[in-house]
């Protein structure tokens, strides 16, 4: 079987800055990535978790460390940049992860008030372009 490291996204929002409302929302993040994606956790390379300065109380990281099989992974946290007006208590996640080459949709988990983030994805997935398709744009 052929595989490919591929990046998957996601973000959610706690819903205050609290160890419970934080690790509550990274841990409903992690399972709709999971199980939409039919990922197992030991194929992930790595995880950046990036949170506003908002959200101080715990790392997104410790909370993923503590899930089946992710204590192999590499995780990081970083605070993602202020822009006035954005959106408050936003936890977001970019991770690297081996799939089957075949396995060509990615579902791109965005829950609660993140969901604003990527209206163009409204359901989330997105589908990749067909082997001749994506040997058009190499």
């Amino acid at each position: 079987m052929e595989w490919r490291v591929r990046a998957i996204r996601g973000a959610t929002t706690a819903s205050e800055n609290t160890i419970e409302a934080i690790a509550e929302a990274v841990k409903e993040l992690l399972d709709e990535l999971e199980t939409k994606n039919q990922i197992d956790p030991t194929e992930i390379i790595s995880a950046f978790f990036t949170t506003t300065r908002d959200l101080d109380a715990i790392f997104p990281a410790a909370i993923a460390r503590q899930r089946p099989h992710w204590d192999n992974v590499a995780l990081l946290d970083v605070q993602q940049m202020h822009v006035e007006g954005g959106l408050e208590r936003c936890i977001r996640f970019l991770i690297h992860i081996n799939l089957p080459a075949s396995q060509t949709q990615i579902y791109h988990p965005y829950l609660r008030q993140a969901k604003n983030l990527r209206p163009d994805w409204s359901l989330a997935e997105i589908s990749l372009p067909s082997k001749a398709m994506q040997s058009h744009f190499l």
